[in-house]
């Protein structure tokens, strides 16, 4: 799935595989962290000026595909 995605990857030797911003050890879900605590991406950006607004941008656009992803079972119950 990240194949579709230009700026993030998934590496076992990195953060045990999370997705994460390539060339960094920030993680998408470290991204969303900064979200849900009320920082905007101009501030996450100013934490860490080598991520660009785009590599943030995108990894916002992957949580909420992951998001989006839903499954539904129909169980029949045995009478």
């Amino acid at each position: 799935m990240l194949e579709n995605f230009k700026y993030l990857s998934s590496d076992a030797a990195i953060l045990n595989g999370k997705p994460c911003i390539k060339g960094s050890r920030i993680s998408v879900s470290l991204i969303l962290e900064w979200l849900a605590s009320g920082a905007s991406l101009h501030e996450i950006h100013k934490a860490y000026p080598h991520l660009s607004i785009e590599s943030l941008e995108e990894a916002i656009r992957y949580a909420a595909l992951l998001g989006k992803n839903e499954i539904l079972i129909n169980v029949a119950l045995a009478k």
